[in-house]
């Protein structure tokens, strides 16, 4: 019997990898992409031993505009057709909009906004021709809260990657199709190390804040299954997206402006 299929996109490290682990001690075999194929050998060859899954591995920049159909061509060429799809690459960029490049915001854009949609657009219509599908895009609690300054595109992204899970969710109902957005806050991973965050955030932010990789993906996962449009993982993030609910934004953005360098590169 042939199993079902998850695609992940920025699976070599953090919470993309975390996903690979749960889906493949899960039964899934699974189509990880990313831009380091040695870092997603390296996570291949582990996941076939422990688990007995196929891998297929994908080498993939995702701001490159023709990237998505790459993947789509490379699986149907393999064979596989994509029963869950987790929309995880990402990044934060740092600085102000108008001290970075155009180009540098541009490639933030097709990363985490263009990219998500155009692959979703791809295999969404094989799950609703099967009767089952599994669509995941990691988003963000700053998805949730009005912006700040600094790393200007990511909240604004995150957001519509929340609206849209929403809109797809409701499109999608009764087809045996689930779409879930999940919204972890800090989580330990090379995300802050990628966008140079780690030092800064170690010595600013409390442990309470941060929840580890497994357990935002296992959250993220009993909510796609459970068909719940907006998952946000454990009681701490649980709690302050409540507040930013109940608080008048004047006050949030205040708060952020006060608070905000410990989150954000200058």
């Amino acid at each position: 019997m042939v199993r079902r299929l998850a695609l992940i996109t920025g699976a070599s490290a953090g919470i993309g990898a975390a996903f690979a682990h749960a889906l493949a001690a899960g039964g899934y075999d699974l189509a990880l992409t990313a831009r380091r194929l040695d870092r997603l050998d390296t996570l291949a060859a582990e996941l076939r031993s422990r688990h007995g899954v196929e891998v297929l591995t994908f080498a993939a920049d995702l701001a490159k505009p023709g990237a998505p159909a790459a993947l789509a061509e490379a699986l149907n060429a393999a064979g596989r057709q994509v029963d869950m799809l987790v929309n995880n690459a990402g990044y934060g960029l740092p600085g102000t909009f108008a001290t970075t490049r155009w180009a540098d915001q541009a490639d933030v854009l097709q990363v985490m906004l263009t990219a998500p949609c155009d692959l979703t657009h791809r295999f969404l219509p094989g799950m609703l021709a099967r009767g089952y599908g599994r669509i995941i895009h990691v988003a963000s609690l700053a998805g949730l809260t009005p912006g700040g300054a600094g790393h200007t595109l990511y909240g604004a992204v995150k957001s519509f990657l929340i609206r849209f899970s929403q809109s797809l969710h409701l499109e999608c109902a009764g087809t045996g199709v689930h779409v879930s957005a999940l919204c972890p806050g800090l989580t330990w991973s090379e995300f802050h190390d990628v966008n140079g965050m780690r030092d800064q955030l170690n010595r600013s932010t409390p442990a309470w804040l941060w929840m580890d990789a497994p357990a935002v993906v296992a959250a993220g996962l009993a909510a796609v299954e459970e068909n719940r449009p907006v998952c946000i993982p454990g009681r701490v993030n649980k709690t302050l997206a409540l507040l930013v609910q109940l608080l008048p934004d004047r006050w949030i953005m205040a708060l952020t402006a006060s608070q905000g360098w410990r989150f954000r590169k200058p």
